[in-house]
């Protein structure tokens, strides 16, 4: 496909602090979207594929090697049908993104939730700490384009509902600005 080629599915990126809920939007957004969209959980790639660096003891994660990642993807980016989950967003070229979904989530919330899971206490303070400081939001903020990056709540049943109703709007939107929506929607 040329690169320039228009995709008949966006890539949308979904993004925040470990523990804020990405994965279960991107699952649920990929079963009630109205285009194909493949979910990919780029924490898994990386462990499924090796595009690491070996495993830090200290953190109890891989040290990601963000080159092979993008090469990884870049095929399917490409393509268009995305949905990529991981709990940082500005490694993506920006060619590729059509929607950037920032999730927060209330600090003391967070904490129980990364406690729930067995984080390492060090883990869950600088978790918490970029939660608080809205350093994922700024980094998206930086890598992409003020009018593609949403900024959504996931702290309960109702806020997932609304996330994923809201996406799907965005992404019916997105059809008919690209030429792409059927005849008779």
């Amino acid at each position: 496909m040329p690169e320039n080629a228009p995709r008949s599915s966006p890539v949308i990126v979904i993004t925040g602090t470990p523990g804020t809920g990405k994965t279960t939007l991107a699952q649920l957004l990929a079963e009630q979207s109205p285009v194909p969209l493949q979910h990919i959980n780029v924490s898994d790639l990386v462990k499924e594929k090796g595009l690491h660096d070996g495993f830090d003891e200290e953190w109890q994660s891989y040290a990601v090697d963000e080159d092979k990642v993008v090469d990884e993807l870049e095929p399917l980016a490409s393509a268009g049908g995305l949905i990529l989950d991981w709990h940082t967003c500005d490694v993506f070229p920006e060619r590729w993104v059509d929607l950037v979904v920032v999730l927060q989530c209330n600090h003391t919330q967070l904490w129980n939730r990364l406690e729930a899971r067995g984080y390492p206490l060090k883990k869950i303070q600088e978790n918490n700490e970029a939660e608080i400081m809205n350093v994922i939001l700024e980094e998206a903020r930086e890598a992409y384009a003020e009018e593609i990056v949403v900024v959504l709540q996931s702290e309960s049943t109702e806020d997932l509902e609304s996330n994923v109703s809201r996406i799907v709007q965005w992404i019916e939107a997105w059809q008919k600005n690209q030429g792409g929506a059927d005849a008779d929607s």
